[in-house]
């Protein structure tokens, strides 16, 4: 796959998820975008991800720009949510985890603030 390919692929999947938390109260959009990158996109996706706003970012949703400052770049410190290991027993940001009974393959919609 090339590298456009994945970029756009990544576009789509990041508007998809943007799309479905579009639906969600207004207070808990961003990080609902966020959480579920973190909790189930690998590392090379998000750096992929993070290269594309770098440059600008086009073709994603204004919610997927906003979310990105709450989306752990590949680099960054490992903390909980990423979906691997310890951590996937965490869960996200918010969640329960795995060992409380939350689903490691849906989307972890946090609760709203209003």
């Amino acid at each position: 796959m090339s590298h456009d390919q994945t970029r756009e692929k990544l576009v789509r999947m990041a508007n998809q998820i943007a799309t479905f938390f579009l639906s969600q109260p207004e207070d808990i959009r961003a990080e609902g975008v966020a959480t579920h990158i973190n909790k189930f996109w690998e590392p090379r996706m998000r750096r992929h991800l993070f290269e594309h706003i770098d440059s600008g970012g086009e073709g994603l949703l204004p919610l997927v720009m906003q979310a990105s400052a709450l989306i752990r770049r590949p680099d960054a410190t490992v903390g909980t949510g990423v979906g691997v290991g310890d951590e996937a027993a965490e869960g996200a940001p918010g969640g329960k985890g795995a060992v409380a009974g939350e689903s490691l393959s849906e989307p972890s919609v946090p609760e709203s603030t209003a």
